[in-house]
This record gives structure tokens, sequence and C-alpha cells, in this order.
């Protein structure tokens, strides 16, 4: 991002921006992506349609944004000197009542993802790509450690492995993702496919 970008975007104060990051989040609960306007977003916080344009450049920017915003904590912060140990703190992040409503949320948004070539630009820079490095990245350090052996099979699928238990709970168990199941799946199957011992 540019400097001028970066003063461009600073005009807002961070609790400003955290209540227009609610109120999005609010309003893709109530209306999903594609109903969201800018102009509905601008109703509900009292703001200028000129304003989210001038701050985010447009709705992708903003629904991710808005998205990142409402996740506790960065999983990159997490380095508790054990895989399981991390698996286990990154769980913790989110209670079962935050992770039912962002499952939900996640799975309105998943067909405007893939319609959508500014939403998934927006989501890989702010969403993806910064969850995955982490979770390379405590990976590697397990590796480092001696944890997990380097030429692991299974370490290229570390990600899709977390990703999908979280993804697919619903699907296939119509339950929403929870602290207990992700935690059990992260025992019972991640770290023995790693060959990480969980006792």
């Amino acid at each position: 991002m540019t400097d001028a970008a970066t003063a461009r975007r600073s005009r807002l104060t961070p609790e400003r921006a955290a209540e227009l990051y609610e109120a999005v989040l609010d309003l893709l609960r109530e209306v999903g992506y594609d109903a969201l306007t800018m102009d509905a977003v601008a109703a509900r916080t009292r703001s200028s349609k000129a304003t989210l344009y001038r701050q985010w450049g447009g709705k992708a920017e903003l629904v991710a944004r808005a998205i990142r915003h409402g996740k506790p904590g960065r999983i990159s912060d997490v380095d508790t000197g054990s895989l399981r140990g991390d698996f286990h703190a990154v769980v913790g992040h989110e209670d079962d009542c935050a992770m039912e409503q962002n499952s939900a949320l996640m799975r309105g948004l998943a067909m405007a993802v893939h319609n959508n070539p500014d939403l998934l630009t927006a989501f890989r820079e702010h969403l993806v790509e910064p969850e995955m490095s982490a979770l390379r990245a405590m990976v590697v350090r397990a590796v480092d450690r001696g944890e997990v052996a380097p030429d692991n099979p299974a370490l290229p699928f570390v990600v899709h492995m977390m990703i999908g238990a979280f993804a697919t709970r619903a699907l296939v168990d119509e339950q929403p993702p929870t602290q207990a199941f992700l935690r059990s799946y992260i025992d019972a199957v991640v770290l023995p496919a790693l060959g990480v011992p969980v006792s």
C-alpha cells in the first residue's frame, strides 16, 4: 500500500472503523453478500458512501476487512513451544458461539467468493493467506524442533486438514464446529498424520 493510500485510509479512528465493521457483519448476516450494498452500509452507519469508498475502495475490500476485524487475535502470535499446543491455542481463539456464527457467515459467503473475483482477491489477501502462512510457520517450527520429520508426506496437507475440519463440520454432521470437536479432530487426525504424539 502506498504512503498516500495509508494516509487516506487512516482518517477514521480505530473505534469508528470497528463500528463500521460490526455494522457490515450484521448486514452480511441479515441479507448476505450479494444484497449488501454500500448504500445500506452508509445508512446503517450514518456515513457517506464517499467516505466508505475512499476508505475501502469497494464492497469486497470492506467485507474482507470486516471479517478479519471480527476474528479475535492473530494466529501468527501463537507460539506455545509445541505443535499440539499451537493448534489447540488456535482453536481456543474463538468460543463455540463465535465459531458457529463465523461458520454460518462463511458458508453464506462461499458462493459469493467464487463468483466475485474482487471478493476472492480481498479474501485471499486479508484472511486466507495470513492464516495459511501462520499455520505453515507453526509446522516449520515443529519441524525445526524435531517434532515432525521434514519428509513427512502429510506436511503439504496440514492447512487443508485444519480448514477442512472447520468448513465441513456443518455439511457432514449438520452441526457447527466446536472447540471440543476441533481439538478431538486435531488429536485424532492431524497430529497422528504428522507423527506427533498426543499424550
